[in-house]
């Protein structure tokens, strides 16, 4: 079973309705008395009426998860994309500050947005969306992150490992199982590293799956909390799903699209399952991470189960064939 937590001292306990209008009236805005709660688990996310009629979109950021000096290198990155057209979301400045505070809560706010979720399975949308994300890539390539992680085995693979057995996440049936497979798909994403050789890391969205690209006469890009230091191949694997083949056809498409912009490194194709594994033993270990946050416990009470776990065994198993096949060609 998971482990036993305490659900009622967390510090998103405090962010309470009246606490989250002060916060955005903070700045200068005037709020009304609309407020709705989005779906968002790693930090507390509200879209907030405003007396003119218009919306905003205010992140209050999970405390002690990032620095400032993080933070404000995720806006400096959105903002140069937006800079140069680039359909994202960058945080609006007031008062020449994008990162604001307000009762020991940090956060920032960005313009209201609409859009209907990407069709990924539509060949225009993929060469769509490679143009954009190598627009993205050449932009991100230009300078390193000093401050933002660096998405690589150990930080996705091996410390998640650590942090899931320093816990009583895994019933002890299956903690034997789940520590040897997961230490069996870390060698293999180990070996897929070794073939690509000296890949490149550059600025990334990281996250960029459909859930984060709204979709409006094109693609505008949401939510870069988790951008970071990774392979270029770590924003182009999400917009893949089904067969082999479909893949194989997918990724033609989105590297045909994407090279218009960014010269795409073929040595990063025997990454592509490799990082699609680690992205699961890391979702384990932020859940993991997480637990002490009563939304955690809510929203995953399957977590701790014996057929939760009997589940990430079979997928890592799954992922060992995979990547010791051919890589996708291109």
């Amino acid at each position: 079973m998971a482990s036993e937590v305490n659900l009622t001292t967390h510090p998103y306990d405090r962010l309470t309705p009246d606490l989250i209008l002060d916060a955005v009236e903070s700045v200068g805005l005037r709020a009304d008395s609309r407020q709705l709660a989005l779906n968002s688990y790693e930090n507390r996310v509200y879209q907030i009426g405003l007396e003119d009629g218009s919306r905003v979109i205010a992140k209050f950021y999970r405390p002690e998860r990032w620095t400032d000096a993080q933070i404000l290198e995720e806006h400096a990155f959105t903002r140069t994309l937006a800079e140069n057209e680039i359909p994202v979301f960058a945080p609006r400045g007031f008062e020449n500050h994008t990162l604001h505070r307000f009762s020991d809560f940090r956060f920032s706010l960005t313009d209201y947005a609409i859009g209907r979720a990407p069709e990924f399975e539509q060949a225009k949308t993929l060469e769509w969306m490679g143009r954009f994300l190598g627009r993205i890539h050449a932009i991100g390539a230009q300078s390193p992150f000093a401050h933002r992680t660096a998405l690589n085995p150990t930080t996705y693979g091996h410390d998640a490992l650590a942090l899931i057995g320093a816990g009583d996440f895994v019933p002890a049936s299956l903690q034997p199982a789940y520590t040897a497979v997961t230490v069996q798909a870390l060698q293999g994403i180990a070996q897929a590293y070794d073939r690509a050789g000296s890949v490149r890391n550059i600025r990334v969205h990281g996250d960029c799956h459909a859930g984060n690209v709204l979709w409006n006469d094109g693609p505008q890009f949401v939510d870069f909390d988790d951008c970071c230091s990774a392979p270029a191949m770590q924003d182009l694997w999400m917009l893949l799903s089904g067969s082999r083949e479909e893949q194989q056809a997918q990724l033609g498409t989105v590297i045909d699209g994407y090279e218009d912009f960014m010269e795409f490194d073929h040595r990063e194709l025997h990454l592509l399952e490799a990082l699609r594994t680690l992205r699961l033993i890391h979702m384990s270990g932020w859940i993991a991470k997480r637990w002490a946050d009563p939304a955690f416990p809510r929203a995953f009470p399957w977590f701790g189960t014996e057929r939760y776990w009997q589940d990430r065994i079979l997928e890592l198993r799954e992922q060992i064939a995979l990547m010791s096949e051919p890589p996708l060609t291109v």
